[in-house]
């Protein structure tokens, strides 16, 4: 007589249906990146009205992925509906809150950015965006995620 294990802890008591893994799959961050990537240099060579507009727009990304997830931006959907059918599974998935800590890192260089454009200081703000198109290549190109490092980091100090 075989016996089958039950979930017990986090999924719910002994006998109850488990719940959807609360993990993404990490290769989604690094999907969205690459798009990032191509926006960032899309901001620094056009001009500038339009550079402010693109900006914007980023901005926007980056504040749905901090405040609804990484799970919820356009980007993901594009990964989950027309990338990640084409993949194997991960191996494992990852937890979004790193992820969506560097949205808000994100979103913070591109409001910095927006600023300064607005002040006329495009200078500042296109150093604000090559700032922040350094961290995403770093994920796109390496999956190094440096918003997820400094949250990992603020959890470790804090």
């Amino acid at each position: 007589m075989s016996t089958v294990a039950r979930p017990t802890g986090p999924a719910g008591p002994a006998g109850a249906v488990p719940s959807r893994p609360r993990g993404i799959d990490p290769r989604g961050p690094q999907f969205t990146a690459a798009v990032t990537v191509v926006v960032l240099v899309a901001i620094l060579v056009l001009p500038t009205p339009a550079a402010v507009v693109l900006t914007a727009v980023q901005a926007m990304f980056f504040a749905i992925g901090a405040t609804l997830g990484v799970q919820r931006t356009p980007h993901a959907w594009v990964f989950r509906t027309l990338v990640r059918p084409r993949l194997e599974a991960p191996a494992e998935l990852e937890d979004p809150a790193p992820p969506r800590f560097a949205q808000a890192v994100g979103l913070v260089f591109t409001l910095v950015a927006l600023v300064a454009f607005g002040l006329g200081w495009t200078t500042a703000a296109l150093v604000a965006i090559g700032l922040a198109l350094v961290a995403a290549v770093l994920n796109a190109a390496f999956r190094f995620c440096l918003g997820c490092e400094l949250y990992l980091l603020l959890k470790r100090i804090a």
